[in-house]
């Protein structure tokens, strides 16, 4: 049968039949392909970040840890060095005694002495006293963290000494920064009390 003769075929592809069942003879859906998931772009690599310093990397700074060996060397050689010194000083000066060794008691005298005469308590009677403020406070200071770094590994007279020296140098740092405060604001126009002058003194 040529092609113009074949007889025209209408085919029904419809599933259900009118009383709404499925018809057995429908022609399969062919199934539908499911498109692929495109995959997603790489993500670039986060730049490295520093990491903060830590007390780790702070102590890098720090010089390299001494032997016990060195350590001990070390001491000898200046023991025998001071005791050679102390001969020598004692055979210039005859009757001279031996200068005592240091112990914690000394210790703590020698900082306050030294912060009474930056406050100015050593200056001869009629002279006009040498007051160094900055350097007092970092002498009180020193017995400040000394008392700190060895409380609860001092004898009670250490420990009465250490407070009443810290006592005393304080009150006497407030008594001196008042009385300069006091001086200052008498030398200043209008005197103290001037109008829009603040008073510092307590």
């Amino acid at each position: 049968m040529s092609e113009q003769n074949k007889p025209f075929v209408v085919t029904d592809r419809r599933k259900f039949n009118p009383d709404g069942e499925p018809r057995h003879d429908a022609a399969p859906t062919p199934e539908r392909e499911e498109p692929k998931p495109i995959p997603a772009p790489e993500a670039a690599a986060p730049a490295p970040v520093e990491a903060p310093a830590t007390e780790s990397n702070a102590e890098l700074d720090l010089p390299p840890a001494l032997t016990e060996e060195q350590i001990r060397e070390a001491r000898f050689a200046y023991d025998q060095t001071a005791d050679r010194l102390d001969t020598a000083i004692r055979a210039a000066n005859p009757g001279m005694d031996r200068i005592p060794e240091m112990s914690f008691d000394r210790l703590v005298q020698s900082v306050y002495m030294t912060a009474i005469m930056q406050l100015g308590g050593s200056t001869p009677e009629g002279e006009q006293p040498r007051i160094d403020l900055m350097s007092a406070r970092q002498s009180i200071d020193m017995l400040g963290v000394l008392a700190d770094k060895t409380k609860g590994n001092l004898s009670e007279a250490e420990l009465r000494l250490l407070d009443s020296a810290l006592f005393e140098l304080r009150i006497a740092f407030l008594e001196v920064t008042q009385s300069l405060a006091r001086s200052a604001q008498a030398k200043a126009p209008g005197g103290p009390g001037g109008p829009g002058r603040p008073s510092i003194v307590r």
